[in-house]
């Protein structure tokens, strides 16, 4: 029998979960993202942007949907724009696209079901896990109804199951809380802050408010460059009482975005 080395055994070690460095990232023929720098770790980052800022191009690189057009881009140490082991880190990844596909006559089980078996999760592990999932996003009681039954906030929640079946070390949610109603909303909110605890969440969203109640961190992004990188609290601060919003957070974001504008058009 070999012997293993305390090398073999040792945890993998990395600067930061997510590191981009002069990303840049096509959607068709359009530079979607281009020369983005970002470094993000554990905690509930809310990425912000107006539409076309390059958000959703972003989490489709982070997800390994789409592959880098150049600059560098590692997840959990994996160099995703070169030929890092992809396979062995989408383990460790949920993600909740924008629109995301399934069976209509699939149940909300079978569905996160599939889900957990696509991300090769242990056969063992998978039904104690799909239940914990379904319980945390409230469809206990709708575990085995339909999917083409379901409301649009019910199938929002199914697919933030299939997410974070697998308790992934990253978590990738793109506009999760479409179709949410308010209390909804506020489950989910504290749902964010309990996997941020031990796990790098990146969220995508419009909605502002959301981004202050769950977050530790804000990325600003506009015309596929980061804009600004910081606290929640930070980010009330920037704005004053001329900029556009109905709360502090709101007008720091205006700020922020009518300065970045002004640059760019100086």
């Amino acid at each position: 029998m070999r012997a293993v080395s305390a090398a073999e055994t040792a945890p993998t070690t990395y600067g930061w979960t997510v590191h981009a460095e002069k990303l840049v990232v096509r959607a068709g023929r359009h530079l979607a993202v281009n020369g983005l720098d970002l470094t993000l770790d554990t905690g509930v980052h809310g990425l912000l942007g107006p539409n076309g800022a390059g958000k959703t191009t972003l989490m489709r690189a982070l997800a390994t949907v789409v592959k880098p057009a150049g600059g560098r881009l590692s997840v959990l140490g994996v160099d995703i724009a070169g030929r890092g082991d992809l396979r062995r880190m989408r383990h460790d990844l949920g993600y909740l696209p924008q629109h995301f596909g399934f069976y209509p006559r699939f149940t909300v089980r079978e569905f996160v079901e599939y889900m957990a078996w696509l991300k090769e999760m242990p056969k063992a592990d998978i039904p104690g896990a799909v239940q914990r999932a379904i319980d945390r996003v409230g469809l206990t009681t709708r575990a085995d109804s339909r999917m083409k039954t379901l409301s649009g906030g019910m199938l929002r929640r199914a697919g933030i199951a299939q997410a974070i079946v697998n308790d992934p070390r990253v978590l990738l949610l793109d506009e999760p809380t479409v179709g949410l109603d308010p209390e909804q909303r506020l489950d989910f909110r504290e749902l964010l802050r309990d996997i941020g605890l031990d796990s790098c969440v990146l969220v995508s969203t419009h909605l502002v408010e959301d981004v202050a109640a769950a977050c530790t961190d804000v990325v600003l992004v506009s015309d596929g460059r980061l804009v600004w990188q910081g606290s929640t609290g930070e980010l009330a601060e920037r704005g004053g009482a001329g900029d556009a919003g109905d709360s502090a957070t709101e007008r720091g974001y205006s700020a922020l975005l009518r300065a970045h504008r002004g640059q760019v058009s100086a």
